[in-house]
């Protein structure tokens, strides 16, 4: 399968047109559609690749790992406003974020009365 049409793929899977891919990935409108004919640029590559939440690798078909694993653990504060918050790939509402912080809240609390 060729970098298009794993890009094609994954873009519908994850509810995306190749436009509006192109778009949330910081590139021209049709700039993808390129890729049928030439090779995109690496930070191009990354950028989609960071959208659609897979490795450069599996867009290139070198693995057939959606992500790379890493050695060191990612850990983001879910309480902290500057993070983004998705799910497969897709954002999530603000206000459907608001209420992930809260349910973040509520268990850090009932953690806090169990260890008093």
């Amino acid at each position: 399968m060729t970098l298009y049409e794993r890009t094609i793929n994954l873009s519908k899977q994850r509810g995306y047109s190749l436009k509006n891919l192109a778009i949330k990935a910081g590139l021209a409108e049709n700039s993808i559609y390129d890729w049928k004919k030439s090779t995109p640029k690496a930070d191009n590559l990354q950028k989609v690749a960071d959208v659609l939440n897979v490795s450069t690798d599996y867009l290139l078909g070198r693995t057939e790992e959606l992500n790379s694993v890493s050695n060191s653990s990612k850990v983001t504060d879910i309480l902290d406003d500057e993070t983004i918050l998705a799910f497969d790939g897709m954002e999530i509402e603000e206000s459907e974020k608001e209420k992930l912080r809260d349910y973040a809240r509520y268990i850090i609390s009932l953690r806090e009365k169990e260890n008093k």
